[in-house]
């Protein structure tokens, strides 16, 4: 069967009949409303008549004939019409016998704020299982249960019972956020909204019983007031579908920003009893966002400077910052900060800083720009070192740093129109302002095109995940189509020469070699490939043969061949008694070569991934290696080769040629189509070392293992 990848799959949004938003209703009901408003009954009614939801409210309470100054009605039967969406506050027990009326009336969202369900135990598990049976006899999608619900202020209709809006009330915006967690959700909120940033729609999903962060993702892709997408994560229920969410997204240009916990054991375990959901890999889910227009942030901080920075929506494909300072400690640290997130800092063309030295004999020209407290002085400064730095075209994203000077009213007045004749000149530049002010102030920088921080770090890492998502926005999709197929030689685990076998015939290059039965045999073969050979004790038993001395290199000589033979058996039978030996393995010796590593695993939330890195020190200890979803072309092969922070080592350092890195970005690229082909059979497959000499065409496995 052929598989398609890349193809958009409208039909998995929660969007209704007429382009209405699952989240969009014109009536609502309340079972188990409330008369007191900070109950979880009635908060949810005194929000939306505070925020004058046009909608129709229904609150339904058999011992009520009003709440909160509203007609009550005892069942949803008696109700004059159907309810478009239904919150349901009532105690577990009392919850699959409301979605059946709310089912038989028509209704289409059920959000359910009671908990008591799989997040308790294996009771609470089957009866949220027989909820959801209900809710699917009916063609009700639920939200949670467990859940805080969403809000969408937008139209002033509040499913939650959040305490958040004791506080504030959402600010208009472009951000959405979907949640797994409530509680975190309307942190972060609240910390937007301490900042002065919109964020109009939210929605928590709960114990994802039917509803999940993808879903909510993608109805929030469709939504054209939705620019930025905000996402919290312990876990994936379904990948396939969180997947489908970040390619719609790319494809719409709105970026995903997300945070997801789980990255420790604890948090792992942490993770799996508060939503039920896998954890996975946390390194192959940072390859996953990688592939698409997401970045994560590992902190509440870092996530609202990106989402605040995207809103202005443009994303450098080739970014390059140009920094203007008065300070030029701060212009120092910003550098150390951009180096370290390898976001490039070139200096400023020569021209231009000879026409800069002339304005300011003083001024620091190279990039950091240091214009000095002289700017104070003379504000038109401001405006001729920007569009100087602005005019050679080699700096896409601008940081400004000014400190508490462009904060004050006096400096303001004179500086800030400077500032903007810069920016009106360049409207397709990322412009930053570091300052300290008050809210009113940075709200007029805000209006005049800057994004702005108090701290110059916290801006440079916003620049820097800009440059990110216009790269992967202006990358083509990775993954090729494949047909599955089933290798019979995999019905059990093989041996590193059956291994090798089944790699050749998926079109991977081995190294020559043979197996030998007797020592005659092995000499034979060694004769045949010329000395020096390598000779390896045989069997599926034995996964790391080094570890018991059943590998010997720099077998010279017929003599060494027959002594190699008999002491590879004697320590096979010492320690590793019961293994199954099939043979001697004798291999051609490659010297002199670049030892790399590439392999596969199926990973149990997003399947086959493959990594490449150099062998030795580099994989063991620096962890130098990249990962990627399969399958993939030898295109994407070659880039990951070429991402890897030694792969100087493979271009030729110090005189030395290159080696073949087109031939191994082939062997990674095929080892990915067979990953993908034969993931139903294998669960991993390890290639050390693939070995790459340089100057010489060609690279060939020299060991490899797979796991069935």
């Amino acid at each position: 069967m052929e598989i398609q990848v890349g193809k958009p799959d409208i039909t998995t949004n929660l969007q209704v009949q007429n382009n209405k938003k699952m989240w969009e209703a014109d009536s609502i009901a309340i079972i188990g409303a409330s008369n007191d408003p900070l109950r979880i009954g009635g908060r949810p009614i005194s929000y939306m008549l505070q925020r004058n939801y046009a909608g129709r409210i229904y609150p339904v309470n058999p011992k009520q004939e009003t709440v909160q100054g509203l007609k009550a009605y005892p069942d949803v039967d008696s109700l004059p019409e159907t309810p478009e969406i239904a919150i349901i506050a009532v105690s577990s027990r009392m919850v699959i016998k409301a979605v059946e009326d709310l089912g038989k009336r028509g209704t289409r969202l059920a959000v359910i704020l009671s908990a008591g369900f799989s997040e308790v135990g294996e009771e609470g598990r089957l009866m949220q299982e027989a909820l959801i049976a209900t809710a699917k006899k009916y063609g009700i999608r639920v939200l949670g249960p467990n859940t805080l619900g969403f809000y969408d202020d937008r139209q002033g209709l509040f499913s939650t019972f959040s305490s958040a809006f004791e506080l504030y009330w959402p600010l208009p915006g472009s951000i959405a956020i979907a949640s797994q967690s409530g509680a975190f959700a309307l942190h972060i909120f609240c910390s937007a909204r301490n900042r002065g940033i919109g964020i109009p729609l939210c929605v928590t999903t709960g114990n994802e019983a039917d509803i999940n962060v993808a879903d909510a993702m993608i109805d929030m892709v469709l939504d054209p007031q939705i620019q930025v997408i905000g996402v919290y994560l312990e876990g994936l229920s379904n990948a396939d579908k969180f997947i489908e969410a970040l390619r719609l997204a790319k494809q719409y240009r709105k970026p995903v920003v997300v945070m997801k916990a789980g990255r420790s054991e604890i948090g792992q375990m942490a993770a799996q009893s508060h939503t039920a959901s896998i954890a996975g890999d946390d390194a192959v889910f940072n390859a996953v966002l990688e592939e698409y227009a997401a970045v994560r942030a590992y902190s509440p901080d870092e996530f609202l400077d990106i989402a605040y920075m995207a809103t202005k929506k443009i994303y450098p494909e080739n970014n390059a910052l140009g920094v203007i300072t008065v300070s030029g400690g701060a212009g120092i640290l910003i550098s150390d900060a951009a180096e370290d997130l390898n976001l490039p800092m070139p200096e400023l063309e020569q021209n231009a800083q000879a026409s800069l030295k002339e304005a300011l004999s003083f001024a620091a020209v190279k990039n950091p720009v240091d214009c000095t407290a002289q700017v104070i002085n003379q504000p038109e400064l401001a405006d001729q070192f920007l569009s100087t730095m602005l005019d050679t075209q080699q700096y896409p994203s601008i940081l400004a740093f000014f400190a508490h000077a462009a904060g004050t009213a006096s400096i303001e007045a004179k500086l800030r129109p400077e500032l903007k004749k810069a920016v009106d000149k360049h409207p397709d530049h990322l412009f930053a302002l570091s300052i300290i002010a008050e809210k009113d102030t940075i709200a007029r920088y805000e209006a005049d095109g800057f994004s702005v921080f108090e701290d110059p770090i916290r801006a440079t890492k916003a620049i820097h995940h800009m440059g990110v998502l216009g790269t992967a926005f202006a990358r083509p999709d990775a993954l090729i189509p494949f047909e599955k197929k089933t290798v019979a030689a995999l019905a059990s685990t093989p041996d590193e020469a059956q291994a090798k076998l089944i790699l050749e015939e998926a079109g991977l290059q081995v190294i020559p070699e043979g197996i030998a039965h007797d020592a005659a045999e092995a000499a034979r073969l060694a004769d045949k490939f010329g000395f020096p050979v390598v000779m390896k004790i045989l069997s599926p038993d034995i996964k790391h043969k080094s570890e018991i001395g059943g590998v010997i290199l720099n077998v010279s000589s017929i003599a060494e061949v027959h002594e190699s033979y008999a002491l590879l058996l004697q320590r096979a039978a010492e320690k590793a008694p019961s293994a199954n030996i099939t043979g001697i393995l004798v291999a051609k010796q490659v010297n002199n070569a670049v030892e790399c590593i590439m392999g596969v695993k199926n990973d149990p939330v997003f399947g086959p991934v493959a990594m490449f890195g150099l062998g030795g020190i580099h994989v063991e200890v620096l962890k130098d290696v990249v990962l990627h979803r399969c399958p993939f072309s030898p295109e994407t092969a070659r880039k990951l080769i070429l991402s890897i922070r030694s792969a100087a080592i493979l271009q030729g350092v110090r005189g030395k040629p290159a080696v073949d890195i087109d031939g191994l970005a082939e062997q990674l690229s095929r080892l990915s189509v067979f990953a993908a082909q034969t993931q139903e059979q294998i669960q991993s497959v390890e290639v050390n070392p693939i070995l790459a000499v340089p100057g010489v065409k060609g690279c060939y496995i020299a060991d490899a293992l797979i796991e069935v």
